[in-house]
C-alpha cells in the first residue's frame, strides 16, 4: 500500500513539473503573439500612409525608375 501512495507522489510531482513548463511555454507564446500582432499593426499604419501619401502625390513616370545602365 506504501509503495502505491509513493507511486501516486511521484507520478503527482512529475505531472505538476508537466503542467508548469507547459504554462511557462504558453506564456512565451502569447508574449511571441503580441509582438508580432503590435508588428503587423506597425506595417499596416505604414501601408496605409504610403498609400494615402501616394495618393495626393503626382503620378509617377516609370522611366524614371529605370536604372542608369540600361
Amino acid at each position: 500500500m506504501n509503495d502505491r501512495i509513493t507511486e501516486l507522489e511521484i507520478k503527482l510531482s512529475l505531472n505538476e513539473d508537466l503542467l508548469d513548463e507547459l504554462n511557462r511555454t504558453i506564456y512565451r507564446q502569447q508574449q511571441q503573439l503580441d509582438l508580432l500582432q503590435a508588428q503587423l499593426r506597425h506595417l499596416y499604419g505604414q501601408m496605409r500612409a504610403n498609400a494615402e501619401s501616394a495618393e495626393n502625390a503626382e503620378p509617377r513616370n516609370l522611366r524614371d525608375e529605370i536604372p542608369p545602365h540600361y
